[in-house]
């Protein structure tokens, strides 16, 4: 087995990971994170993260008690966890099935089809690596396709694929049902806290991004020292997940890194950064990464709910006063702030704290 190579990131990035695994390549030595010793304690706890129904929100059949019991296990889980399992969110499990499908189609597609969606390795738009961080900082062992969806305007759609040919149509479908979820989760999320339900919503606004990533982590020969993503919080509102069968997210609590459950018909809701600064800190951003697997390949789409551009966002008033002061000034674009810290490995958090 020849050493790990010292090749520069730009020239990494320029290639896809899929590709170094089909050559039977070791990873370069900008992918080597982590120390050997960090899995010698066995595998990591499965996290018991709360799974809570949605649909429990909106049905006019629900008993008033039940509903505020599930309010109240909404509220617990983003305290604690910072994340939730979400069921009920009126997304047949057959149509989960099929973004899996369409997602490993179109990575399982010959290196030429998918370089047609490649984006610059300094960009963020389209197929290939994230963008080349800043010198020092470790590349991440995946490829993705990252597009944004909604406001239909600001769509690059040259990056949309035309092969798998049910692509187009099941990502328009799935960006419509998570528009309903996100105005679900918000609404509920702000009741959970005894706010107007349209609090957040506001803060959002009607232009409000939805940005979806997907991800594919090939298998890696060394999974013990390299990570298919770097441990980080999202800049995002919150992040809505869907997960295959293979384990391989991971979140952190308590210094403690717990595996995210593969569940077949729920969707992870995880907070960002702006939910933690809306919430005046009462819900946690969650920061996780993911582990790579020697054995399996692994996927999962993302979709990141971002308040819309110009709109300035800050604690809600109904919970800030004596007892719980300001934590956080208002803000404006903070995933941009945010993007320029992860960029370093850093976390972006303490610029918008008071």
């Amino acid at each position: 087995m020849a050493g790990a190579s010292t090749l520069p990131a730009d020239f990494l990035l320029s290639r896809r990971v899929q590709e170094m695994v089909i050559n039977g390549e070791e990873p370069a030595s900008l992918y080597i994170c982590r120390d050997e010793k960090e899995d010698q304690n066995g595998p990591f706890p499965l996290a018991p993260i709360p799974i809570i129904d949605l649909s429990l929100f909106s049905s006019s059949t629900t008993i008033s008690a039940e509903r505020e019991e599930e309010l109240q296990k909404l509220k617990s889980a983003l305290c604690s966890w910072g994340c939730f399992q979400a069921i009920g969110h009126g997304i047949p499990t057959s149509f989960l099935d099929k973004i899996r499908q369409v997602t490993r189609e179109f990575f399982e597609q010959p290196m030429e089809e998918k370089k047609k969606y490649s984006k610059g390795v300094g960009e963020v738009e389209g197929y290939g690596g994230d963008p080349t961080p800043e010198e020092g900082q470790f590349l991440d062992w995946q490829d993705r396709l990252f597009l944004t969806v909604y406001p239909e305007d600001l769509r690059d759609t040259k990056f949309w694929p035309d092969t798998p040919k049910s692509f187009r149509e099941v990502l328009e479908y799935y960006t419509t049902k998570m528009r309903m979820m996100t105005e679900t989760v918000s609404k509920s999320m702000a009741k959970s806290l005894q706010l107007e339900e349209n609090c957040f919503l506001n803060q959002f606004g009607e232009r409000a991004v939805l940005s979806a990533r997907f991800n594919y982590y090939s298998c890696c020969p060394r999974p013990e020292i390299v990570l298919g993503l770097k441990p980080h919080a999202d800049g995002t509102g919150y992040t809505i997940i869907l997960q295959d069968d293979v384990e391989g997210l991971q979140v952190l609590k308590e210094e403690q890194w717990f595996t995210v459950p593969t569940i077949p018909d729920a969707l992870l809701v995880l907070m960002g950064d702006q939910m933690q600064i809306m919430t005046n800190g009462i819900f946690k951003s969650a920061v996780h990464r993911v582990v790579t697997n020697k054995e399996k390949e692994r996927t999962s789409v993302a979709v990141f709910y971002t308040p819309e551009k110009q709109k300035e966002i800050g604690p809600e008033e109904g919970l800030v006063n004596e007892e719980t002061p300001r934590l956080f000034k208002n803000v404006k674009d903070y995933e941009i702030v945010h993007w320029e810290y992860y960029q370093r490995g850093m976390r972006a958090l303490h610029t918008a704290q008071v």
